[in-house]
C-alpha cells in the first residue's frame, strides 16, 4: 500500500519525489504533515549531495546502517546510480519511476525486518518455555 500512496502521492498530489515516498509511508510509520512540507526542499537534486530526493527520503526513514546501505545500494543497483542529475542524464528513468524503485525497497526492507522480528519474537517463546 505505502508504494501505491508514493506514486499517487508523485502523480496525483504532484509532491515532489521526497515527499512523495514520506506520504507514503505517512500512516505506516507516523509521519507528520510537517515534515511532509519540509521535504518540498529535498526536490530536483537538492537533498544532500545531490542525492535523489526519493532515495534521501527513503533513507531518512530507516534508522539502521546496514538496511541504508542495503537501500542504496539495491536502488543504484536498479538506477544506475545515487544522484538526482546522473539518473535524469541517462534519460532512462523518470521522478515517477525513482519514487516507485525507493518505495517499493524500503518497503521490501520493511516486510524482511518485520519478519525476522516475528521469528525472533516466535524463538524466544520457545525458549522461555523450556526452560
Amino acid at each position: 500500500m505505502p508504494i501505491k500512496k508514493s506514486i499517487n502521492a508523485y502523480k496525483q498530489e504532484r509532491l515532489n519525489s521526497a515527499q512523495s515516498i514520506l506520504r507514503g509511508f505517512q500512516s505506516a510509520m507516523g509521519i507528520s504533515d510537517e515534515k511532509i512540507a519540509e521535504a518540498k526542499k529535498l526536490g530536483e537534486g537538492q537533498a544532500p549531495s545531490g542525492k535523489c530526493g526519493a532515495l534521501h527520503a527513503a533513507l531518512e526513514l530507516l534508522e539502521n546502517e546496514l538496511e541504508k546501505k542495503e537501500l542504496a545500494l539495491t536502488f543504484a543497483k536498479k538506477l544506475g546510480a545515487e544522484d538526482c542529475h546522473s539518473i535524469r542524464g541517462m534519460k532512462k528513468v523518470s521522478c515517477g519511476q525513482c519514487v516507485e524503485h525507493a518505495a517499493s525497497i524500503l518497503a521490501d526492507i520493511r516486510r524482511e525486518k518485520e519478519v525476522i522480528s516475528r521469528i525472533e519474537k516466535a524463538f524466544a517463546v520457545k525458549k522461555k518455555r523450556r526452560v
